[in-house]
């Protein structure tokens, strides 16, 4: 900023000058340095504002740059700040990567150890099957030879006994010991035996020795029973047509006899005793051939032997001749069942399973000395 002095400053002081002319004044020019000098002072204000504005835009232009080197420096904080984490992050991604490697290799070797562990498994559940098939084999053979057995009994006592009660008690054991029997290709030889028993069954072996018993004890008790007398023998005389008694009067007077020096009442008797028990003895022959014609025919001709030749009022011999009646009107009926079929079956099964059971020892065999490799999947 510039200092100006007015001329009346600088001006040495001289006494005051005359009165000069007119012409004299009117040359001053007393207005021209005050003009010079308000000039200067408006381009030194616009000069100092302009400075002002220069300062003011350089002030703000500074505090804009400082406040973009403080955001510039607080990203760079941030910036810092991230690095260090992703390097952390880094540093944990290694980490991790290595122990999923490590993770890896102990599943690779778990893996392998549950491989080894599996084949053995395997293994062992070879030899315990092995093993459980070897003693279910020889439960069955066991529990299969007691059924044979049974059976082959029953079949020979009943072709030599006619013991079909004891038959049908055999038939009953060979079945529940198929029943306990594990193979179920045995149930086939269930079906014949049931068939077989239902067979037996159908005859009434309970009534058919029931039967045989009341014969047995109708012979042992023939001997004893008393024969009709003469005198009963003329009181039915007495009863007979016409035609009748001629036949007895003619067969008085010619009558043909063989003499074995037995008296003839005597040989009368031992004949009648011994046709009735003959028949009763033929009955007890048809009972166990289960003949039912013959058995019908015997029993008819006994009680008619009965009715002719013994005493039809004493009391045994009406006991007699009512156990005839019931023997006549026995449930026990039928004809003789057929047996065999069901140990027929059994023996070709068992041959079956005998060549099967050979096939089969040779191939576990030879399946058991080659190992099946595992592949280790990564």
């Amino acid at each position: 900023m510039t200092n100006e002095t007015s001329p009346t400053d600088t001006a040495p002081a001289t006494p005051a000058p005359a009165a000069t002319p007119p012409s004299a004044r009117t040359e001053r020019p007393p207005a021209s340095a005050p003009r010079r000098g308000g000039g200067a002072l408006a381009v030194a204000i616009l000069f100092s504002l302009a400075a002002l504005g220069a300062a003011g835009y350089t002030a703000w232009t500074v505090w804009n740059l400082r406040q973009d080197v403080g955001a510039a420096n607080g990203l760079r904080g941030q910036v810092d700040t991230l690095k260090a984490a992703v390097e952390g992050l880094r540093d944990d991604n290694a980490t991790l990567r290595r122990r999923v490697s490590d993770a890896d290799g102990v599943n690779r070797s778990a893996r392998e150890e549950m491989l080894g562990v599996s084949e053995r498994t395997r293994n062992l559940e070879d030899a315990v099957a092995n093993l459980s098939e070897r003693s279910l084999s020889g439960h069955d053979a066991m529990l299969l030879d007691e059924a044979e057995s049974l059976l082959r009994m029953a079949k020979e006592r009943f072709a030599l006994f006619g013991d079909a009660s004891g038959a049908l008690s055999a038939y009953d054991l060979a079945d529940k010991t198929l029943a306990a029997v594990n193979d179920v290709a045995f149930a086939a030889v269930r079906q014949n035996v049931g068939a077989e028993r239902e067979a037996l069954a159908a005859v009434a072996p309970v009534a058919r020795a029931n039967d045989l018993a009341a014969l047995a004890e109708l012979r042992a008790q023939l001997p004893t029973l008393p024969l009709k007398s003469s005198d009963t023998k003329t009181a039915d005389k007495s009863q007979r047509d016409f035609w009748q008694r001629a036949g007895d009067a003619l067969g008085s007077i010619v009558k043909v006899s063989h003499d074995d020096g037995t008296p003839l009442g005597l040989a009368d008797d031992r004949i009648a005793r011994e046709l009735a028990a003959l028949d009763v003895a033929h009955a007890e022959a048809a009972v166990l051939a289960y003949d039912d014609v013959n058995r019908q025919a015997a029993l008819k001709r006994v009680d008619a032997t009965l009715a002719a030749r013994f005493d039809t009022s004493s009391p045994a011999v009406q006991a007699a001749r009512s156990r005839v009646s019931a023997l006549l009107a026995s449930q026990a009926k039928g004809a003789e069942p057929k047996l065999g079929a069901a140990l027929t079956e059994l023996r070709n099964l068992r041959s079956v399973h005998a060549l099967k059971g050979g096939a089969s020892t040779a191939a576990p065999a030879h399946a058991g000395s080659v190992a099946t490799p595992h592949e280790d999947t990564p």
